[in-house]
């Protein structure tokens, strides 16, 4: 005891000292961690990844078999920003008040697509038949859609849910007759004898693909993110000026040729830094529009009960 006495004004120095230095020499933040599921719309912030964009950035890219699986991990607190079709933020604004519209990556514009099996030449003809479709918010809106222009109702088809992952398996092992489904799965299913019978084209404008933050966890990101999206328009200039490099990198993580990497590019639209301005201006912006008839054709087909708000879900804060 004499002892420990002796060596008390030594012992509480010390430990003053540790509290000050772990004060001043906090511990990192976490990684901010973005959840994708693939789709060439999102590929950009893997190719501003391997270009080195973001090699000095604490940024995680979470790539998730299907994106039912990114929103359930972005509901349950794992990631902080997400990327998702405008029909998803949708549902999730019911949900998950915080969150915002950060950047638009990209408008469908042929990239979403029903592919069907041999001797199926339309929309009609599937009547009665298997489309496999995945158990999403995109998969029940494109599907209502597809059959509402063609004078049909969810109930002439049987519906077959299947995540993205497993179209091109149920496609070829016969277990459906088509798939509504997208790039690169889209790629692979023509190749192997399927034939388009409907696209986005024939919707112009209604499948939006946006990355989404959430507001309280995006404390102490706010910096990082910036750069993350300015590293993604690093990235669209890259895949517009140099394309066949550009295509030679996203082609191995899509697994299709770099030709067809360019081709599945063809039908989608990718916004530069001034649209995104006008697209997400919160009183005036495009995607404020495409919200409100979005939500009303959803509620006309029983996939949405009430119109959520959308005051302040837009932003701007992130862009350059």
């Amino acid at each position: 005891m004499r002892s420990f006495m002796k060596l008390f004004p030594q012992c509480f120095f010390i430990v003053l000292f540790l509290f000050f230095y772990v004060g001043c020499h906090q511990a990192p933040p976490t990684a901010l961690r973005i959840g994708t599921n693939i789709w060439p719309g999102y590929e950009p912030l893997y190719l501003a990844k391997a270009q080195g964009y973001y090699k000095d950035l604490n940024v995680r890219l979470v790539e998730y078999p299907s994106a039912s699986e990114v929103l359930r991990a972005f509901k349950n607190g794992n990631l902080e920003a997400v990327t998702l079709t405008l029909d998803e933020v949708v549902y999730l604004c019911r949900s998950n008040p915080d969150i915002k519209i950060a950047l638009v990556m990209d408008v469908s514009h042929g990239g979403d697509v029903i592919i069907a099996k041999e001797g199926i030449e339309s929309v009609e003809d599937l009547r009665g038949k298997r489309v496999a479709v995945e158990s999403n918010a995109l998969g029940a809106y494109f599907t209502s859609r597809a059959l509402e222009m063609h004078g049909m109702r969810p109930e002439d088809v049987s519906v077959v849910h299947t995540e993205v992952s497993g179209h091109e398996e149920a496609f070829l092992q016969n277990r459906v007759d088509a798939a509504v489904t997208f790039e690169p799965v889209r790629t692979k299913l023509l190749a192997a004898g399927g034939k388009e019978i409907f696209s986005s084209r024939e919707i112009p404008g209604e499948i939006v693909d946006v990355l989404v933050v959430d507001e309280k966890a995006m404390m102490g990101h706010r910096d990082i993110f910036k750069k993350v999206i300015k590293g993604w328009f690093r990235a669209l200039d890259d895949l517009e000026k140099k394309p066949q490099e550009a295509a030679g990198i996203m082609a191995k993580r899509l697994k299709i040729t770099p030709d067809e990497v360019l081709a599945s590019y063809d039908g989608l639209i990718l916004p530069d830094v001034d649209e995104n301005h006008r697209m997400l201006n919160e009183r005036e912006g495009t995607l404020y529009r495409s919200l409100g008839n979005l939500s009303g054709i959803m509620m006309k087909h029983n996939l949405l009960e009430g119109e959520p708000s959308y005051q302040h879900l837009l932003t701007e804060q992130f862009l350059p």
